[in-house]
């Protein structure tokens, strides 16, 4: 089974999956409780991109089968218009033990990583409110879109916390690290606009109709180039992002001479010398 077949199989309380033209989308759903990241959200979540990472990008059933890229790009957002993930389940994290914490942060923190190191693109679609752990998801996304009505933040320091899914290490990459100190040190809250000024989002959309349709738009512009080059500059990107610029240089060369052992460069750039089409066969 491709990994499109196994997610329209998945049967889950918390989200909503949609897979048309190729494009997942993931919507939390947990209205009631703004979208908030209980640790029921976060198994299922880790139950869908666990499925994704072990399944695209790698062969059917054995080597030699064509790479699974059933599913080109996912959409990360929430339900209800009020919220995108408006935090952590603060309800249960009032009971934890440290030894509970652990886990929890542990296992947000590994599924972040398999969101970022994810072969396809990911897309956060940030509608409301993304405060706390719904600010550091959708830092682990490649993109970050959001509508007029969204609100960033990192409030954990009025609750005693500090951000513990991720929030130190990657808003500081997204955003300087003067911004990220005052953010996270206010624990102060900003607006789409903002947000965009300090490069924390890459476009800001009226509505949340016009968000759901850039994110699509996007991820499909991606789906209709080389699935084995989107992977590979993903690859590279998050390298180079946590290296010195010479050493994320190799890790780019080491990237773009793995381009030369694939099908799809030889198809893209045969079509391009016959001014056609590429139609690339994602090996």
């Amino acid at each position: 089974m491709s990994a499109a077949e196994r997610v329209a199989a998945l049967r889950l309380e918390t989200l909503e999956l949609h897979l048309t033209d190729s494009i997942l989308t993931i919507a939390v759903h947990r209205p009631e409780a703004l979208n908030a990241l209980a640790p029921q959200v976060i198994a299922e979540l880790r139950e869908v991109f666990g499925l994704l990472r072990e399944r695209l990008g790698r062969p059917l059933v054995a080597d030699g089968e064509d790479l699974d890229w059933s599913i080109r790009g996912v959409i990360l957002t929430g339900t209800g218009g009020k919220a995108f993930i408006a935090g952590a389940d603060i309800k249960t994290m009032q009971t934890m033990t440290v030894d509970d914490a652990r886990v929890y942060a542990s296992e947000a923190h590994e599924l972040f990583s398999w969101i970022e190191t994810l072969p396809v693109p990911v897309v956060a679609a940030v509608n409301g409110y993304a405060l706390g752990g719904g600010c550091e998801i959708a830092m682990a996304c490649d993109v970050i879109y959001a509508s007029e009505n969204a609100k960033f933040g990192q409030p954990e320091v009025a609750l005693g916390l500090i951000p513990g899914f991720g929030g130190c290490a990657r808003l500081q990459q997204y955003v300087g690290i003067a911004h990220a100190r005052e953010l996270i040190f206010t624990g102060r809250h900003i607006d789409a606009l903002e947000a965009e000024r300090i490069g924390l989002v890459a476009r800001v959309l009226p509505d949340t109709g016009a968000l759901a349709e850039a994110a699509r738009t996007t991820l499909l512009q991606s789906a209709a180039q080389s699935p084995v080059a989107v992977s590979l500059a993903k690859r590279a990107i998050r390298a180079a992002q946590a290296l010195p610029t010479d050493q994320g240089i190799e890790a780019e060369l080491e990237a773009f001479v793995e381009c030369f052992e694939s099908d799809d460069l030889r198809e893209g750039t045969t079509a391009f010398v016959e001014k056609r089409k590429p139609q690339f066969p994602g090996r």
